[in-house]
């Protein structure tokens, strides 16, 4: 902001003050505000009614960011003159909208309007910030739930700590640190460097943090982080690197057993010679959300779209278009594990002030809903830049340095207002082995939408411990699917409402039968209407599933089917029998040969539960196949 009382023209009378004001802008020639002050201070003793006295002293608290004092220096010039010139309404309303006194600020500015004509070329600002100004007092009388509760001391330092990301099962934290340089920074220039940091939960408490060590730690800054929903991958961004493409550029790091692996550049396409950062991944492992200052965008930062197609590997961004981006910048986008909410920061739209938090939904034709803002207090007349969800969208992480902390920036958890939650979801997790010899097996593991057929999550099993997590989405009929090239898959199937309070995570070791005569697999997502033999369309999943496996396994097998005890021993056989035939004609439909495919009713002579309960009846009615050759 340039100093503005050479520019307004108070017309009053030569004051014993003016010696004094002359001295302080001798000094402010060389930004010496403090001197400036001391001076103007001694200025309005000698003359509390001299308006420039208060003009000057608004200009250096504005330099200073500080709104507060400025706003109210410009109001007492503004008392003084009576007919100040109308720019001065402008900067003062300015001022006071950036401290959150907006009821001022709707005022002054709409006064500025009224008699500034001649300053039409900031007309358009004054006209954006009455419409913050508005926004806000109405948001101010239906303030969200906000209660922030500091991390503490394990996650907290006096430096600065930001940019949450947690895990599915909220058991690993990685943020960035803002710390002093040291021997080894690159950056000549750099006062500080970011780092990023990591910790663990046990029970309910964060363990100390800890630096992640090389490969991913240099002497650059790294930063602007995510963690995917499974704790696989690790996208950050790394700035002013020798080896870079741009001024800042995306990475990727997988980790294997306790280990990252090397990071890389994601490269062309998404890097360029541009600003690339804040990356997100959605819960399938593939959608990959960035913020760029790239070409072809609406403003100075936009949010743009890649797509992951095997490791290390990205399709052409995509802008998202005019839904979400905006003539000002749009950044830090956090993709909620729901795969359909996307919270971001953005000051080019109305909202409280400098950049404000939204969210928005992505809808079923692909298109995003209107952003809504998050409300007051989660934003203020600062800037909000960044936040984070839980997979259960029950709690949010964000930075602050609101008083007592621990210093700077610390990072705060709290608990989400009911009308800001995306789509609950929950979590699987485990081991996947060798069902006879115990060895852990890299397996691909993913849920789908068997309605839709949408790829929900994805992930793959640890190849050194089998471990793996795997997001499990709310309010569809979900499928879950275990592959592994030398093995027949293992499914679940999964039907859970959108709540709050009753979403457990499932722990669940997965053994992978080997490929031999008499292995017998479940089909659990395979469905039949009441007394019906058609297959219903969420089937058509799954089968197109065991299509795939029989086009790469040369191996012939059975379908059965299977019903409980109720109803005469003929009803169920016919009944059995016409359901595995349906699947047979299925799989003959998508290209199996018929001399690998045999089907059986067993009617209710082979339970596998007690019929005695609906549980087990149900359990009973299922669809198998047995590999025969």
């Amino acid at each position: 902001m340039c100093l503005i009382a050479p520019v307004i023209t108070t017309a009053q009378k030569t004051s014993k003050a003016a010696p004094l004001c002359d001295k302080a802008k001798q000094c402010l020639k060389v930004n010496d505000f403090d001197k400036a002050l001391r001076y103007l201070d001694q200025a309005q003793l000698k003359d509390p009614n001299y308006a420039d006295v208060y003009i000057m002293k608004g200009d250096i608290y504005n330099i200073q960011l500080r709104s507060d004092s400025a706003y109210k220096n410009y109001q007492r010039a503004i008392d003084i003159i009576g007919d100040p010139d109308p720019m001065l309404y402008y900067i003062a309303g300015n001022e006071g909208a950036k401290c959150g006194a907006y009821a001022y600020a709707l005022k002054t500015l709409q006064l500025f309007l009224q008699y500034g004509l001649q300053y039409s070329d900031v007309h358009p600002e004054a006209q954006r910030t009455i419409a913050n100004c508005q926004f806000a007092l109405e948001a101010m009388k239906n303030p969200m739930q906000y209660a922030l509760v500091n991390m503490g001391p394990y996650i907290n330092s006096d430096w600065d700590e930001m940019l949450a990301a947690i895990t599915a099962d909220d058991d690993q934290i990685i943020f960035t640190v803002r710390r002093p340089r040291d021997e080894n920074t690159v950056c000549a220039f750099c006062l500080n460097e970011e780092d990023l940091y990591y910790s663990t939960k046990s029970g309910s408490q964060w363990q100390p943090r800890v630096a992640l060590g090389a490969p991913v730690k240099t002497g650059y800054n790294e930063g602007a982080q995510c963690i995917s929903p499974d704790g696989k991958y690790l996208l950050y961004t790394m700035c002013d690197a020798d080896f870079g493409m741009g001024s800042c550029d995306l990475y990727w790091a997988k980790r294997i057993g306790d280990r990252w692996s090397r990071p890389r550049n994601f490269g062309a396409p998404v890097n360029s010679s541009a600003w690339e950062s804040q990356p997100t991944i959605a819960s399938d492992g593939q959608t990959i959300y960035f913020a760029s200052s790239r070409p072809g965008g609406f403003g100075g930062m936009d949010i743009w779209m890649t797509t992951m197609t095997a490791e290390g590997e990205f399709t052409i961004p995509v802008n998202l278009g005019s839904a979400i981006n905006t003539p000002g910048d749009d950044a830090a986008p956090f993709i909620h594990s729901d795969g359909r909410t996307l919270y971001f920061a953005s000051n080019g739209r109305v909202g409280m002030g400098g950049y404000d938090l939204y969210y928005s939904t992505l809808q079923p034709d692909g298109s995003w809903s209107e952003p809504k803002n998050l409300g007051y207090p989660i934003n203020s007349p600062a800037d909000e830049i960044n936040i984070f969800i839980n997979a259960a969208g029950t709690m949010a992480y964000i930075a602050s340095d609101k008083d007592g902390g621990f210093g700077g920036l610390d990072l705060y958890s709290f608990e989400l207002d009911d009308k800001l939650r995306p789509n609950p979801v929950t979590y699987i997790k485990g081991h996947v082995r060798d069902a006879f010899t115990g060895n852990p097996l890299a397996a691909r593991i993913e849920m789908i939408d068997l309605t839709t057929k949408q790829l929900l999550s994805s992930t793959t099993s640890d190849q050194q411990t089998g471990s793996y997590l795997a997001c499990v989405h709310t309010g569809g009929n979900i499928l879950l699917n275990v592959s592994h090239p030398d093995y027949p898959f293992y499914s679940e199937n999964f039907q859970l409402e959108r709540s709050y309070t009753e979403l457990s995570p499932y722990l669940k070791d997965i053994q992978l039968q080997p490929t031999d005569v008499g292995t017998v697999v479940t089909l659990k997502n395979v469905f039949f209407d009441f007394d019906r033999s058609e297959l219903k369309p969420e089937s058509f999943v799954e089968l197109d599933k065991l299509a795939d496996y029989l086009k790469t396994n040369t191996i012939r097998i059975e379908i059965g089917g299977h019903t409980d005890d109720q109803g005469t021993d003929e009803y169920n056989d016919r009944l059995s029998e016409s359901r595995a035939k349906s699947v047979y004609d299925y799989l003959i439909a998508k290209g199996i040969p018929a001399d690998r495919l045999q089907y059986k009713g067993y009617g209710k002579r082979v339970p596998i539960a007690d019929n005695t309960t609906e549980e087990g009846r149900a359990t009973n009615r299922r669809t198998e196949f047995k590999i025969v050759r």
